[in-house]
């Protein structure tokens, strides 16, 4: 999201006319912790596009009938996602990032204690089985 839309410039009236509320609606939204606009100087509350957009997102759910704890619900599991999407991206990155870096891979070998390096998807190869054949010893007297 850019600066300005998250730019806190409309005051009370305005934001409340821009997502068709009253403002003593906003007022309780902000009591609630639903829509928690920035405060100025003096305690005025100053909205954002964000705010404004959030405020239309709460007014389309309760017209569908959701409670103003399950819109509360709701918009913390959003940004909870949308944190974590955040979180899958960077992680993806640096995973990448680790991948181009590397064009081998070193896996265990098949003697005890050897590491071998080997193409991405490839396995070290296994020696054949190989048997022993003792001599048999007779015992004495026979």
């Amino acid at each position: 999201m850019n600066g300005e839309y998250l730019r806190p410039v409309f005051v009370i009236s305005v934001a409340a006319q821009l997502a068709d509320m009253h403002p003593q609606t906003l007022r309780q939204y902000d009591r609630i912790g639903l829509v928690s606009p920035s405060r100025q100087s003096g305690k005025q509350r100053r909205y954002s596009q964000h705010d404004v957009s959030l405020l239309r997102q709460v007014q389309a759910l309760s017209k569908n009938g959701v409670s103003l704890e399950g819109i509360k619900r709701i918009l913390e599991l959003e940004d909870q996602v949308a944190s974590l999407k955040g979180q899958v991206n960077q992680l993806r990155a640096e995973l990448d990032y680790v991948r181009q870096g590397q064009s081998r891979i070193f896996a265990a070998g098949t003697v005890a204690g050897d590491v071998v390096s080997l193409a991405r998807g490839m396995r070290p190869s296994r020696p054949e089985p190989t048997v022993t054949l003792f001599p048999v010893r007779r015992a004495i007297g026979r």
